[in-house]
């Protein structure tokens, strides 16, 4: 049975599950016949491991939620949580990992065009590097036109110069990180794009892992050059602002006596 998450459900908190250590999730707005082909890749890629695949369907309209429901029956590994309206792919995400139960998750984009055969790599290296946050996969070959990707190097250049977050491309759909990581981080639209410098300024220190772009075999974008750069504009300078201003909050403790002490 399909889990609906009407309006968002973001303040929905997932159980951590016994022996659940990676939760997959994948944002997908009208991609069924994407995510027909994707869904077996990202199970053969962690055969033998102990996960769940959530797909957030961003109120799609394409038949993405029967083929869910079918596969859900045939693997229970496959959860679907639906958005009713779309909240787009950092609602989409947010909403996964507030519905999963492993202690680390990861995002492959619901298009097909991230390869999950890069997933265990990803995981590998958050199981032995305590002090990293997250995991970003950057594109070594590029399935997108010229166009898109002139505009997608310049975006990257101009947020590296701002931010100063040492990643390539934070546009890249395969990301692995701790939820308790993620769930720490404030919420808003375009978040996807700016997790390596939110991480970071929470302390975390960000792993890279280069990985593969694939063409997209159904459908089209979602995405537009000029509406993403107008809105990424506003949004960098809002993180520039946030990463500068964002503190840890305190660990409190109490004192014999009753006085109570804080400790950063």
């Amino acid at each position: 049975m399909d889990e609906d998450l009407v309006g968002g459900g973001f303040g929905m908190s997932g159980a951590p599950g016994a022996g659940i250590e990676l939760s997959v999730i994948v944002p997908a707005r009208n991609e069924a016949a994407n995510l027909r082909g994707l869904i077996p890749e990202i199970i053969a890629a962690l055969d033998g491991g102990s996960f769940e695949i959530i797909v957030v369907d961003d109120d799609s309209s394409d038949g993405t939620a029967e083929l869910l429901g079918a596969l859900a029956v045939a693997d229970r590994r496959v959860r679907h949580l639906r958005n009713q309206p779309a909240a787009g792919k950092s609602g989409a995400i947010w909403v996964g990992a507030a519905a999963a139960r492993a202690v680390f998750a990861a995002t492959v984009d619901g298009d097909g065009q991230n390869d999950p055969a890069f997933l265990a790599a990803m995981l590998e290296m958050l199981r032995s590097r305590q002090d990293i946050g997250i995991v970003c996969g950057q594109r070594r070959r590029r399935g997108d036109g010229p166009v898109r990707l002139v505009a997608s190097r310049i975006a990257n250049a101009v947020r590296r110069l701002v931010l100063g977050d040492a990643t390539r491309d934070t546009a890249c759909g395969l990301k692995a990180f701790r939820l308790a990581a993620f769930r720490a981080l404030p919420y808003f639209e375009t978040l996807h794009r700016f997790l390596p410098a939110l991480a970071a300024a929470d302390g975390w220190r960000v792993g890279h892992i280069d990985v593969v772009d694939r063409p997209r075999r159904f459908g089209v974008s979602k995405y537009g050059i000029w509406d993403r750069l107008a809105v990424g504009i506003t949004d960098l300078f809002g993180v520039w602002w946030l990463t500068r201003r964002r503190r840890r909050m305190a660990r409190v403790t109490t004192t014999r006596g009753g006085e109570a002490g804080r400790r950063r």
